[in-house]
């Protein structure tokens, strides 16, 4: 199973909406995978306690990312880096077992013209100090606030073959990782 995360927990946002894509071209694939979108982070994660013993209505959080075969991150660019919540998403995550040597992958995107260059390259840091495996390719999606059409697709059908290609590709990658064993 892959997981695939929304690195927001902005409603509405346009990083679900390319979770979602990505979601859906794995799935049409026959690739198992689970969305998991942290608008849906319990409130109670964000109280002080949380860090010494962490709320039940976490626990499916930290099972989607320990049972899965691989994490594919679609992550905005807020402010020259990655949104607080998905840093702190990744902070309440068990140390070192939840990302240790599991694949993972990056989808970026931003209103600007770099496709959120500068928030993947700080998370790759992140999950590199949590010892994850990561895919060498990424896809960066600009210009995220005039990318979709009236349907909810891509408008440019170059940027939706990058978006499948690497989507597909991470699939690889994990099943590769997989086989050769530990």
């Amino acid at each position: 199973m892959i997981t695939v995360i929304s690195g927001t927990n902005r409603p509405n946002s346009n990083t679900r909406r390319v979770a979602g894509l990505v979601h859906d071209m794995l799935s049409q694939h026959g690739e198992d995978t689970v969305l998991l979108d942290l608008v849906g982070l319990p409130l109670e994660i964000f109280d002080n306690s949380a860090y010494a013993s962490k709320p039940e209505s976490f626990a499916s959080f930290q099972e989607a990312v320990l049972s899965t075969a691989g994490v594919l991150t679609v992550v905005p660019e807020y402010n020259g880096s990655f949104p607080g919540a998905l840093k702190y998403f990744i902070d309440m995550l068990r140390f070192p077992q939840s990302l240790y040597e599991k694949p993972a992958a990056f989808v970026g995107l931003s209103a600007g013209r770099w496709g959120g260059m500068r928030a993947v390259e700080q998370l790759e840091m992140v999950f590199q100090y949590r010892n994850a495996h990561l895919f060498g390719r990424r896809c960066f999606i600009p210009g995220i606030d005039k990318a979709f059409d009236d349907t909810g697709q891509l408008k440019d059908p170059e940027t939706a073959a990058r978006l499948r290609k690497t989507a597909l590709d991470f699939a690889r990658f994990c099943k590769s990782l997989a086989q050769a064993g530990p």
